[in-house]
Order: structure tokens, then sequence, then C-alpha cells
């Protein structure tokens, strides 16, 4: 069985073993590669492996010879799943790898917020403490979390972690989700009244017709002057434009934005200049146990396929 995989430069900085892959077939490995290139790289494999290249329709009509696409990642959009699906292609994905790791990321852009700790860093290293005729330095807001409200879109294994974490801080946990959960011990409500009551909004949503620019001029209307938004899920629930001109214009009090709709950021992304926005380059998913577990689980997900026993397809009703 030939494998190949796909995007390797966006896994590892060298710090990964691929030796759980390599015994189950014979592999080859290639960077991010240009789209136009893919159905030539791809053309004599039985099984590709990939993180964010574009399976579209027009390249999986060109591999008669694939049977399996698996994902380095829980979001599989960049797949045509009816396409793949009418030539009898698996699609695999990694549920729940990365989520300790996202949820970590949402505090730390939520701990930004309410400690200012950046501000005050950067005031210690410029010379403002050692000055200060107080024992104690605090020209920037500091807040508790304890007794704030924190929303969360989307409530799945992040949503989950990220109220277990703030409810862990003393938070009033409120929900929006597509469907109640009966096992949700936290509000569950409408999503506008998350955007109007939340000091904390957490994007723990995937991408899809109903959350495409969910957070656009109208929503962010909804929020509090003092509200705080952060999105670790997909650039493309958030309109960039939108938001930064409600960064801009006080609609909102700040953003931590690890997504975007185009990646790597372009220059001219709005959200580059905006007033009080924190951004990462997707890195909520890149701690180094969860990119390993990733890898364990796209091996396993891919012995499980070639034994019979298929898990973590995402295309199984269509096949």
């Amino acid at each position: 069985m030939k494998i190949t995989v796909l995007d390797v430069n966006t896994l590892t900085i060298g710090d990964l073993d691929f030796s759980c892959i390599d015994r189950l077939g014979d592999t080859e490995y290639y960077d991010v590669i240009p789209h136009s290139d893919l159905a030539d790289v791809l053309k004599d494999t039985d099984a590709v492996l990939i993180n964010k290249a574009e399976m579209t329709r027009e390249v999986i009509e060109q591999l008669p010879k694939l049977k399996y696409i698996g994902l380095f990642a829980t979001g599989y959009n960049n797949v045509d799943l009816e396409a793949a699906s009418k030539q009898g292609i698996s699609v695999v994905n990694v549920p729940g790898y990365s989520t300790d790791a996202v949820a970590q990321h949402v505090f730390s852009f939520i701990l930004m917020k309410a400690s200012n700790m950046p501000l005050y860093n950067e005031a210690v290293h410029r010379g403002d403490w050692v000055y200060s005729e107080s024992f104690s330095f605090f020209p920037y807001p500091i807040n508790e979390l304890a007794g704030k409200t924190l929303g969360i879109v989307g409530y799945g294994n992040i949503g989950r972690k990220v109220a277990e974490i703030g409810h862990a801080f003393g938070m009033k946990i409120m929900i929006s989700t597509r469907s109640p959960k009966a096992d949700c011990p936290y509000i569950q409500t409408d999503i506008e009244t998350v955007f109007r009551e939340a000091d904390y909004l957490s994007l723990n949503c995937p991408l899809n017709d109903k959350s495409s620019g969910l957070v656009n001029s109208k929503t962010l209307h909804m929020m509090k002057p003092s509200a705080f938004l952060v999105n670790t899920s997909r650039g493309g629930v958030v309109v960039s434009s939108d938001l930064a001109d409600a960064l801009n214009n006080g609609i909102i009090a700040g953003a931590g934005i690890d997504v975007l709709p185009v990646e790597p950021m372009p220059a001219n992304d709005p959200l580059l200049k905006a007033a009080n926005c924190i951004i990462t380059p997707h890195i909520g998913w890149a701690a180094a146990e969860a990119r390993k577990r990733c890898v364990e689980m796209v091996a396993d997900n891919i012995e499980s396929w070639q034994n019979g026993n298929a898990v973590n397809v995402v295309n199984s009703h269509l096949l």
C-alpha cells in the first residue's frame, strides 16, 4: 500500500516521529506543494494524509487509485466529501487530539485580557516600576474572572473543556449549541443571548453554512462594550473587516484571534492594525503533546481501516 504524506512542514519542526505511519505501507513525504501539482504527486497513491491541502473535486476525479484521505486535523472542510464518496474514498479525521491545547490557548487570550500581563511586562522592562514611588504599580486594569460570564458557541470536545476551565475560575457559563445537550450542566440558551450577556465570548464551533460569518457587524453590536471575543475555531466564522471596525470604534473591548479566513495572514488583513487585537498564527492546536497525539491517531485510523474496522470516517453516510 502506498501512503503519501503531505503538508509535513505544517506538522513538525523536526520534533515528531512518523515511524508509526511508516510501518503501515510504502510512504512518501512532502511539504506543502502547489495545488496544481496535487494530482500528479498523488496519481499512484492508495492513501493520502493531509493537513490543509485542498482535496477538491477536480483533484479527486484525477485519482482513480485513491481509496483513503486521512486528515491531521479535526476539521475537514478542505475535502470535497461528495466527490470522495462518489469514488468510494473514505475521509477520516482525528477528533479530540487538540482539545486540551486549544482550550489552554483560549484561556491564554482570556488571561492576557483580564490581567493585562503583556502591558505590565513591557512596563517593567521599560523601567516604569524601577522609578515608581509605590511598591505596587498598576496603571492598567486588572479584573478577576470569577463572576464574569463566559459565553461559548459550540459544545463539542473543545467547548466542553473551555466550559470546565471557566467553571473552575468561578465564571458563569452560557452555552449556545445547535442542539441542546442533556448532559450539559451549564446554562443553554440562544445565540443572541450569549452575544448580549458574555463578558468573554469563545467561538468553538465548526465552520459550516450556519456558522460562516456568524460574527459580523450585527452580532458584534449586540455585545457589551467591555466584552472580549476569542476565536480559535475557524477564521470564516468571523467577518474580519466587521471585527476590525468594532475594535477600532470601541463596540467591543478586544479580541484574541488564532485563525483567519486566509492563512497565512495577508499583509492587508484589517485585523493586523485593529485596536486591542491579539493575534497568534494558528497555533492553538500546536502543543508538542497534541501534535504527537495527532500523528499517532492518524496512524491508528489507517491501521483500523486496513483491518476492516474503520473509525472516524466523516463521510460514512455517503459511501
